[in-house]
């Protein structure tokens, strides 16, 4: 009897011993990039529902879906640390620009935010929508990042909370300090936005009412978002002449507020400026061996986007936009405006000088329908048209179209590009929202880099360039950020973390949108992964909608 018992007992063993093992998900003959900047190797990938199970040889093991990566490099999905998807999400929610460039994480809050809002602000974003239409259903950052979650998104997302917001909701748009009991008021919103998941206090200090903010009032915020864990984030008060002062402001917020500090699209502004981005890196480069957690991120094109409006001084925009508005109907103030836009101003940043006026400033796009037949003409081109100058027809324009007028500067050198690209500390962003080729989207031209900001740094400036390797591109669009926000489980392709991945043919990989033709789709990301669940399959999205809400390191929910 117990030898019988011996012999089922060695079955039983046998039997789960030759056993073979079965995941979800197998992504089989890849070559594996973890995202830390080594060197590729040969290997299989196991996903168990939304998590890395194995990776390795899987010859033995079957997957309930399996996949042939074909060679093919295989990546940690790409963190943008810049996107304007806020809007663009809630009318599709499928993320096609960006997750065809591999992107899986849209990092938003570039000093405005979704919330914290009052129900000024809320009445304010109802009313003054363009072509996409919503409701605004929520109060607070982490409610329309939650909203997002369950209305269903295909990439994951996650926000700083905008410094510009914060003031808006307490002291408005005016020109002035924040009262003490006010301080107060703004501190305890940051707190309870990194209570509720933001990654930390992002702003953006050359816009209205941005600018009105002295240091100490920023440093105060950060130094809440710093008991949280979080980091701050800057659109640096000027990328100009005042480059290095501005620079310096954001260290000295960083050494106050004891808060990593990231710098927004890095860049030096205008012709007369290119010089100073050697001397930006040896700044920021000691102040990184002093022990400041310094950083920046980039997009790949040598031209801005943002408002016509930025083309005057903060002076005369204090108020807010409708202000704005009326004061371009005064002709004494319009004459202040015009003598104002061709200067090359020392205590502001002239974006609209810096890009050689007229000439280099390109109109993108337009509220009024009757106005839209200028996208894709320069400033310079629509003046010669309207029989006007060119300062007159960009205030003309702003009040017709009762906005500030999206357009793009070329006011940057491609080989600054190139040099900024193989910085170390230097991670990558759209500064875009995620489009697709339809539809409302179809009713301006967005910056290419909305379609091709992340495939240029592996295809142009990787590939064809040499300005960086491959593996360590990669990191820079995963690690790095994942590192810089503190991500838990993201950024790198390891066992237990959430299987975000991209798979793609270095070879091929390809921009293809221009500032003439900007709604074009980038190619060469045949696969994405977003939490295990496959988002873009040989090259066309899935429709799924895995997307969520990435919380950080405040965070105090369940």
């Amino acid at each position: 009897m117990k030898i019988l018992l011996s012999f089922f007992a060695m079955m039983i063993v046998f039997a789960s011993c030759t056993q073979t093992i079965q995941y979800d998900t197998i992504i089989r003959n890849g070559m594996i990039y973890d995202g830390n900047g080594g060197e590729p190797y040969k290997a299989d990938i196991a996903i168990n529902a939304d998590t890395i199970a194995f990776i390795g040889d899987l010859k033995d093991a079957k997957g309930k879906t399996e996949m042939d990566a074909k060679g093919k490099a295989i990546a940690p999905g790409f963190i943008n640390m810049l996107s304007w998807s806020n809007v663009s999400l809630i009318h599709d929610g499928r993320s096609q620009g960006e997750l065809r460039e591999g992107v899986t994480l849209e990092v938003m809050g570039e000093g405005g935010s979704m919330g914290p809002l009052n129900a000024k602000m809320k009445n304010e974003m109802q009313s003054g929508q363009g072509d996409i239409k919503y409701k605004v259903e929520w109060n607070t950052l982490g409610e329309y990042l939650n909203y997002l979650e369950k209305k269903g998104i295909s990439c994951n997302v996650a926000s700083f909370v905008g410094a510009t917001t914060i003031r808006e909701n307490i002291v408005g748009e005016d020109n002035r300090a924040p009262t003490a009991a006010e301080l107060d008021s703004m501190k305890m919103l940051v707190k309870q936005a990194m209570e509720e998941g933001a990654m930390g206090v992002g702003s953006s200090l050359i816009y209205p009412p941005a600018f009105f903010a002295k240091t100490n009032e920023l440093v105060e915020l950060c130094k809440t978002a710093s008991e949280h864990g979080g980091m701050y984030i800057s659109h640096m008060r000027n990328e100009g002449n005042q480059l290095f002062e501005a620079l310096n402001e954001l260290i000295t917020i960083s050494k106050e507020a004891n808060i990593p500090a990231e710098i927004y699209h890095l860049k030096a502004s205008g012709k007369e400026n290119w010089w100073k981005i050697d001397s930006l890196i040896k700044i920021v480069n000691k102040a990184r061996s002093e022990g400041l957690k310094i950083t920046a991120d980039m997009y790949t094109y040598n031209a801005s986007a943002t408002g016509l409006t930025v083309a005057f001084p903060p002076s005369l925009q204090d108020g807010g936009f409708g202000k704005l508005w009326k004061r371009l109907q005064d002709p004494a103030i319009r004459a202040e405006m015009k003598k104002a836009m061709v200067t090359n101003a020392k205590d502001w940043e002239n974006s609209y000088y810096g890009a050689g006026g007229a000439k280099g400033t390109l109109l993108l796009g337009f509220r009024r329908d009757s106005l839209r037949k200028y996208i894709g003409k320069t400033l310079e081109e629509v003046a010669n048209i309207r029989g006007a100058s060119p300062e007159e027809t960009a205030m003309d324009l702003i009040v017709e179209d009762s906005s500030r007028i999206e357009v793009s500067y070329f006011s940057m050198s491609e080989d600054n590009v190139k040099k900024e690209i193989a910085i170390p500390w230097v991670s990558f962003c759209s500064d875009a929202g995620s489009i697709a080729p339809e539809g409302v989207f179809l009713n301006e031209n967005p910056h290419p880099r909305a379609y091709g900001s992340f495939i240029r740094a592996i295809g142009k400036y990787c590939r064809d360039e040499k300005a960086i390797t491959l593996p360590d591109a990669i990191r820079k669009l995963s690690k790095l950020p994942a590192t810089n926000l503190k991500l838990q489980k993201r950024g790198e392709l390891k066992i237990g973390n959430y299987a975000d991945i991209v798979i793609f043919d270095p070879a091929t990989v390809q921009d293809h949108a221009t500032f003439a033709k900007p709604h074009q789709y980038a190619t060469g990301i045949s696969d994405v992964f977003v939490n295990g669940v496959q988002v873009i399959k040989d090259g066309e999205h899935t429709n799924a909608k895995p997307g969520r809400f990435v919380k950080g390191p405040g965070y105090k929910g369940k």
